[in-house]
């Protein structure tokens, strides 16, 4: 396990450092402060994890703990439910979260790993809700008002509405959209899912294919990169959840709206049809002519005056397949004719970080080169 300079125990760390609005004193653990007062039990392991990049140290009092102790721990202590877990542990070991496959993994063989706890605590939860329902509220009462200026100005008859477009956009449409509240800036990915979902050109596409999906959400990019390659999109059983991946590898920023509006087409053909055989890429490459066709506000590239920056270079994986599509997924990284595409060892942070560095570092040499080359006599 890495050095971490002056590691505290959990309970004296979350007395120090604010998890969004949790507190040490909402809940008193009292194997951490009541036993260190009566000496009743001796610490015989201590096992550090990274939450939100804080090294935080765990006591555990018996030498046969296991990776379900931690878990448990971590939900008294941190207040972290055991639905909101995810360690991400390395090297080898990989992503665990509970229900553990194997539950009585001892915390021994983890003593020299790192380990890094990623989850929202019950009240972050609760905020986000909170903030969500209040946002949902503001919307609805603005689209209210927008409707009623309208209609004083402009109200159509029963007899000039089209009913059956209004019909099909109501059944034909994506259900529930959602982020991912563990990563950072949910708010941000939410508009981005929502402009994907109300742009005219897919709007169009779901109305005349009968598409339906029951959940739009953003894919975790740490679960889905490996050093072999990152998945981009993924469709659970024909549509009944979308996965986009909308952050950069980095970690820095959201990719650029037209790579990922293009992957959602490519996603939205694995509603009819599953292997990448010729009927589904004909499909493919329609629904992205209607889309493109549809788009009649194409250009524009911000939500709420933000724009959604793209860390690799904007539009530049547009069109990359190289055959790494598997089982309604876009893998970028696989060669032509690859199998299991996507499977491999996942990245850590840094090793992410690292590859999206020396990619820019690359394009920036190549792109220098071609200057000083047509600038030469």
């Amino acid at each position: 396990m890495a050095e971490h300079e002056e590691l505290k125990p959990a309970a004296e760390l979350l007395a120090d450092i604010d998890l969004d609005g949790v507190h040490s004193d909402t809940h008193s653990h009292p194997s951490l402060s009541d036993t260190d007062d009566e000496g009743e039990l001796e610490v015989v392991l201590k096992l550090t994890v990274q939450l939100h990049n804080k090294p935080i140290e765990l006591p555990f009092y018996h030498a046969d703990a296991t990776i379900q102790d931690l878990s448990d721990t971590i939900a008294e202590d941190l207040h972290i439910p055991p639905s909101n877990q995810k360690l991400l542990i390395t090297p080898k070991t990989g992503l665990l979260k509970p229900p553990f496959k194997d539950p009585t993994l001892p915390l021994q063989t983890l003593l020299e790993k790192k380990i890094v706890l990623m989850g929202a605590t019950s009240t972050e939860v609760q905020a986000l809700e909170s903030d969500l329902s209040a946002r949902h509220a503001r919307l609805s009462r603005r689209a209210a008002a927008l409707a009623a200026a309208r209609s004083t100005h402009n109200k159509p008859s029963r007899a000039t509405r089209d009913w059956k477009r209004v019909q099909d956009e109501s059944s034909y449409t994506f259900h529930t959209i959602s982020p991912l509240p563990h990563l950072p800036n949910p708010s941000k990915s939410l508009r981005y899912l929502e402009r994907l979902a109300a742009d005219p050109g897919i709007k169009s596409s779901m109305r005349k294919h009968g598409f339906s999906v029951g959940l739009l959400t953003e894919m975790d990019p740490a679960e889905h990169t490996t050093h072999e390659s990152r998945t981009l999109g993924l469709n659970r059983n024909r549509g009944e959840v979308i996965e986009l991946r909308l952050r950069t590898d980095a970690g820095d920023g959201y990719r650029d709206y037209r790579v990922i509006r293009k992957t959602l087409c490519h996603e939205l053909a694995h509603n009819v049809w599953g292997e990448h055989d010729g009927k589904f890429w004909a499909l493919c490459r329609g629904i992205e002519g209607e889309v493109e066709r549809g788009d009649w506000r194409s250009g524009g590239h911000s939500v709420g005056g933000e724009e959604f920056y793209n860390g690799v270079g904007e539009g530049e994986e547009e069109g990359v397949d190289g055959g790494g599509w598997e089982g309604g997924e876009y893998v970028l990284g696989a060669g032509s004719g690859a199998v299991g595409a996507g499977v491999g060892e996942p990245l850590s942070r840094r090793e992410i970080m690292a590859r999206a560095a020396e990619e820019r570092i690359r394009k920036q040499d190549e792109a220098k080169r071609a200057r000083d080359a047509a600038a030469a006599p």
